[in-house]
């Protein structure tokens, strides 16, 4: 039996972000984008998250700036919203929402034939157009959310600051998450199956966690 460290409360994350440095061993991350990846291992100590997280070219300073800004968040779950730290958000003026069980998005999804993550990119589509604000969307469980932003942008109706996609599943998973990246829109990706609600939320932490740090902000 391996012996038990002991360590107070406090210094438990401090200790797994130092075993999972050394775990990564030589492999050399972009600085820029090492506490994002380091978060998601950390959060679900797979290390094959080092290999297929994507982001496209200039996406952490822009989606840094956007949330500085007060980004309107919206997640496809509520298990998302719950974890992203609303606490930093207000602090920066922006604010987090989940459209998944609201009755309108229930029925647009039944009239429409779609699901309700489809309509829920809808309902976020039109809430920015009327109310002027920047859109980031995380998506860790429904590739049809990511479809139906393809799709709008596609159609120049919508343009997120940044797209969040980690859906987790089999059907039509890889494929949506490549229409993402394929569109060239600002993106983190985690390519292949994996992913998750709590991917969704900690790649959005990661992002503010840093910005607190910029400003010598304590937001853990």
């Amino acid at each position: 039996m391996k012996k038990i460290m002991k360590i107070s409360p406090a210094d438990i994350e401090k200790k797994s972000f130092e075993i999972i440095t050394e775990e990564l061993g030589d492999r050399q991350l972009d600085p820029e984008k090492a506490p994002v990846i380091k978060r998601v291992i950390h959060t679900t100590a797979d290390f094959e998250y080092a290999d297929s997280l994507y982001f496209s070219p200039g996406v952490m300073e822009k989606a840094k700036s956007a949330l500085s800004e007060g980004a309107l968040i919206v997640t496809d779950t509520k298990m998302a919203m719950a974890g992203i730290n609303k606490m930093v958000v207000t602090r920066l003026g922006g604010r987090v929402e989940c459209f998944i069980a609201d009755d309108d998005v229930a029925k647009a999804a039944k009239e429409s034939g779609s699901t309700r993550a489809a309509a829920s990119v809808d309902k976020a589509e039109r809430l920015c157009r009327e109310e002027g604000l920047k859109l980031i969307y995380a998506v860790g469980n429904a590739p049809t959310a990511l479809i139906r932003l393809r799709e709008l942008m596609d159609e120049s109706r919508i343009s997120p600051e940044l797209i969040v996609g980690v859906p987790v599943g089999f059907v039509n998973v890889i494929q949506a998450k490549e229409l993402i990246i394929e569109s060239g829109c600002r993106c983190i990706v985690a390519r292949g199956r994996k992913g998750g609600s709590n991917v969704a939320a900690c790649i959005i932490n990661a992002l503010l966690y840093e910005i607190d740090k910029s400003r010598g902000e304590n937001s853990i």
